[in-house]
């Protein structure tokens, strides 16, 4: 939810999704109808970047099919080395990380790659000119050095305990995107990497299409040509999955269960990060209210939601780490608790109106709570939780839009958001609680503001010791118990239903955003055509 780059889901309408052709993927890559070696996959997502330059924030996470990391993910979340040739050597102090570059790497183009292209990466994130809403994961950074062409030093301002998590961040080539506009430039829509992929083209709100790259550094892909198909609406990618237009898609509970006794696909569960939370934006005189923010805490039936929206495929949320994570602070769970609603309103002086509304000093507990159109997850969230609200005598009105319609009533609206980084707790709760961020796209979508939270959130990235980064994080949790800015419902497994026809698939834990950087997706470059082969037609 934080960045925009990487949380916005771009408004691509159905109509723009399905006007990728029919004769494209219904059997992609094959050499002739109905045989020949399967090369080609087409995968449905939901969500597609704001741009496709690192400089700008994407493939801050890994994964980004068209670039590499210095370290790279492996499907059990360890850092192993990608461009860099083995893991970093970090200095007693903790201030200090070398990278020794792996040799022999060359960008698509064929131009080498080099020292300077990761100062150059790292140097420009860090400009205030550079449009990146995530600079501040790099805050820690104080600079970065190439010594020679082979070796790369970075310098902290201060111990930093994932910065080595950092360093997936995807490097850009400085020959092409030093020489252009870094926030409007060609590089932005037309990247040039060192990935497994090379881009061959970006309809809006329509699809991404790659080619493998044939010079990779780790070995040309098998699965040759790749698409994305941006299809924002639930319904319509299982539609087109069924019909076979799309060999894998990330579907909801419910709309993957239907494919459950198909026995050409299989469903992959992945376990996330993922939640979704409803903003309590400071600025809504009634959303505001720190009564009415703790009542709708415990007024909320998190259980039924993880029960009947989810099908059992996640698990409550009580904040934005997960309960089965060593950060979670124990004891900040909170039961359903309607009775205790109604009094805490009650004691505060929200008082029932004749229709049931709650009333204080003339104001009427009553808000609109915006959801994404054709997000049915998001939708089942808000009308539950409208429905709850208003059980404890507080009027919610759901509303659906685009991210264009929302973004500018974020300050006063509630929204249906979602976020999570796995990794590290500093990853998504800076972004997500910093008042200093509040109005910055899409960090701090609830203009959040507490002194507590903010003292903790630096002391939890300035330190690292373990017991005291645990004391932090394990502050700012408690204090939203206090005062919640944000309602979090549930914490979501995404569920991916894929064509039975290649080996070598499976997930990582995977943050909210789902799509470019993660599913079944996430290592295609190493998967292997079965040797039946084909795409249902």
């Amino acid at each position: 939810m934080a960045a925009r780059t990487v949380r916005r889901a771009t408004a691509a309408l159905a109509t723009g999704a399905l006007a990728l052709t029919t004769a494209a993927c219904s059997n992609p890559g094959a050499d002739t109808a109905g045989s020949g070696p399967k090369d080609s996959a087409v995968v449905g997502i939901a969500y597609e970047p704001d741009t496709l330059s690192p400089l700008l924030g994407y493939g801050k996470d890994g994964n980004s099919k068209i670039f590499d990391g210095l370290l790279a993910f492996d499907a059990d979340m360890k850092l192993q080395p990608a461009l860099a040739a083995k893991l970093p050597r970090v200095s007693d102090d903790g201030l200090t990380y070398t990278y020794t570059l792996r040799p022999g790497v060359t960008f698509s183009d064929g131009a080498p790659f080099t020292a300077k292209d990761v100062v150059f990466t790292y140097e420009t994130i860090l400009d205030p000119k550079t449009n990146n809403p995530s600079r501040t994961e790099l805050d820690a950074l104080k600079s970065v050095e190439a010594v020679g062409d082979d070796t790369v030093v970075f310098h902290l301002k201060y111990p930093y305990a994932p910065f080595a998590e950092r360093t997936v961040h995807a490097i850009a080539p400085e020959h092409v995107a030093g020489g252009q506009d870094v926030n409007t430039g060609a590089f932005t829509t037309k990247p040039i990497g060192t990935g497994p992929y090379v881009l061959t083209g970006w309809s809006k709100g329509e699809k991404l299409t790659f080619k493998a790259n044939p010079t990779y550094w780790n070995g040309a892909p098998a699965v040759k040509r790749f698409t994305m198909a941006i299809i924002k609406d639930d319904d319509v990618r299982a539609t087109r999955l069924r019909a076979g237009d799309l060999d894998g898609a990330i579907l909801p509970p419910n709309l993957a269960a239907g494919f459950g006794s198909d026995k050409g696909r299989k469903t992959y569960t992945a376990k996330t990060y993922d939640y979704r939370t409803v903003t309590l934006p400071t600025h809504n005189p009634v959303a505001g209210d720190t009564a009415v923010r703790r009542a709708l805490d415990v007024a909320v039936d998190r259980q039924t939601m993880v029960d009947k929206i989810l099908e059992g495929a996640g698990k409550p949320a009580y904040g934005p780490v997960p309960t089965d994570s060593p950060w979670f602070a124990k004891g900040t769970e909170r039961r359903h608790d309607l009775a205790g609603a109604q009094k805490i309103l009650d004691e505060a002086g929200w008082k029932p109106g004749a229709d049931g509304v709650r009333v204080k000093n003339g104001v009427r507990a009553s808000f609109p709570l915006w959801y994404l159109s054709g997000d049915k997850l998001r939708q089942d969230h808000a009308l539950a939780y409208a429905s709850d609200a208003r059980k404890a005598g507080i009027e919610i009105k759901t509303q659906a839009g685009t991210w264009e319609v929302i973004e500018p009533r974020m300050k006063t609206d509630a929204v249906l958001a979602g976020g999570g980084s796995p990794g590290d707790p500093d990853f998504d709760q800076y972004l997500l609680l910093k008042s200093t961020l509040a109005g910055d796209g899409f960090n701090n979508m609830a203009w959040y503001d507490n002194g507590t939270v903010d003292r903790a959130l630096e002391d939890g990235r300035r330190t690292d010791d373990p017991a005291k980064r645990k004391a932090a994080y394990d502050t700012v949790q408690r204090a939203l118990v206090a005062n919640p800015g944000y309602t979090f419902l549930t914490h979501i497994d995404h569920l991916y239903v894929v064509n039975d026809s290649w080996d070598g698939l499976s997930t990582q834990i995977e943050p909210h955003d789902h799509g470019l950087a993660a599913g079944p997706w996430w290592n295609v470059e190493t998967w292997q055509p079965k040797n039946s082969g084909g795409t249902k037609k």
